[in-house]
């Protein structure tokens, strides 16, 4: 499985922005897939996940009610919109994929993307 994010940039703090993940397997509905995010200097920490047909999904408490994971296994695709961004949002984001469950710790997760960095600044 590959795996390709993009949407990262640069954007002042409480505005929104949206990333992408789009990978190559054919049976990317059946795949759990999650959100994790790394600061320098920290662990890459869980952000979000989402079951394979989008109808369970898990938050961090950072991410709880400000960003939204979805998913749309016509265009194998998963999304985190991301609203009210904070400086503390700057990392760069991961989008991640496993066959077995949705987890909420890296190694939990069999497949990653490259990364995306998004900078918030205040």
């Amino acid at each position: 499985v590959q795996l390709q994010a993009s949407g990262g940039g640069l954007v002042q703090a409480g505005d929104s922005l949206t990333l992408s993940c789009t990978a190559s397997a054919r049976t990317f509905s059946t795949w759990h897939m999650g959100w994790f995010r790394q600061a320098p200097g920290q662990d890459r920490a869980f952000v979000a996940a989402i079951t394979p047909s989008g109808s369970g999904t898990d938050y961090a408490d950072s991410a709880r009610g400000r960003f939204t994971i979805s998913r749309d296994n016509a265009k194998n695709t998963v999304f985190l919109q991301m609203s009210g961004l904070k400086p503390e949002d700057t990392a760069v984001y991961y989008c991640a994929a496993d066959g077995l469950r949705t987890g909420k710790t890296a190694p939990e997760f069999s497949y990653w993307g490259q990364g995306t960095q998004v900078t918030v600044s205040s």
